[in-house]
């Protein structure tokens, strides 16, 4: 009785646990689709910060903004994870953003790093790279743009002190409901020829805009905006990447965890009906035994 009794155990943890990972599976789907609503919530205030950069550009001045830097400093925010169950998501940002970090030290003579999570920032410093800053990862879409504050006043005082001449984003970009890739996005400085392109871009009414504001502060106030778009992007992408990985590992979970149980019930019936048959024996062992002494 008592392997049958362990194996009712089993059974009934297995079965617990299966509840679970089915849980965890419902909310990882769901969760995905919540980020990838936020992303497309956000184009059309790109646009908007896009046309503001549209009518700078347009004008003589060039915004002091455009113009080159020492290309001595450098940061990098990498977007990982505070918990785990998301196979090798934290790792395979982690070693992009490593190599890409210590192949532009060699070019910087300073260098920022701002982590958001827990897991991604201690694979950074295993490398034997120091962490300046550490950000908790959202819960929600609505506390992104919180994030993305928190983020853009820690890499201000270091802008006007050191101005930083290069910015990369390092986050998982979402590829479908449970596939992602690595990515890397340059934020700063700006890619000449994407300006190029919005200056030459067709105004989509008959009136250009007019702004009273000097060229070079209305153009480093969009910049900033255009910032924040891209740092929420890279957000809620990494968020919608993280749960599709963690969508796969439940999948691949509830698969073993179900392979698991199959074998354990085979079992229990097995133990089951051995034990049934003993009983029976012995009931027969001793009926003949009485029949023997009659």
């Amino acid at each position: 009785m008592t392997n049958i009794e362990d194996l009712k155990r089993q059974i009934d943890t297995s079965r617990d646990l299966l509840s679970v990972v089915k849980t965890m599976k419902a909310l990882a789907a769901v969760s995905i689709r919540q980020y990838e609503k936020a992303v497309e919530s956000l184009a059309e205030y790109n646009r908007t910060v896009e046309m503001g950069l549209q009518v700078v550009l347009r004008t003589q001045v060039q915004p002091r903004s455009l113009r080159p830097g020492a290309g001595e400093s450098f940061a990098a925010v990498v977007f990982g994870s505070d918990w785990g169950m998301c196979g090798q998501f934290n790792e395979q940002i982690a070693s992009v953003a490593i190599a890409a970090i210590e192949r532009q030290s060699e070019r910087s003579r300073d260098r920022r790093i701002l982590v958001v999570g827990l897991r991604a920032a201690g694979a950074l410093e295993a490398a034997g790279l120091q962490v300046d800053r550490q950000f908790a990862v959202p819960s929600s879409a609505s506390a992104i743009a919180t994030l993305v504050r928190e983020i853009l006043l820690a890499i201000d005082p270091w802008q006007e002190r050191q101005a930083i001449d290069r910015l990369v984003l390092f986050y998982n970009q979402s590829r479908g409901s449970s596939a992602y890739r690595p990515y890397q996005q340059q934020i700063l400085p700006l890619d000449r020829p994407w300006l190029d392109r919005l200056k030459s871009s067709q105004w989509p009414t008959r009136m250009l805009p007019q702004f009273t504001l000097a060229p070079d502060r209305l153009f480093s106030a969009l910049i900033r905006e255009y910032c924040f778009v891209s740092l929420f992007r890279a957000c809620a992408q990494s968020l919608a990447s993280e749960n599709a990985s963690r969508l796969a590992s439940m999948q691949i979970a509830e698969k073993n965890i179900g392979d698991r149980l199959e074998d354990l019930n085979v079992q229990y019936q097995y133990e089951r009906q051995n034990s049934i048959t003993s009983e029976l024996l012995d009931i027969v062992s001793g009926f003949e035994a009485l029949r023997e002494l009659s």
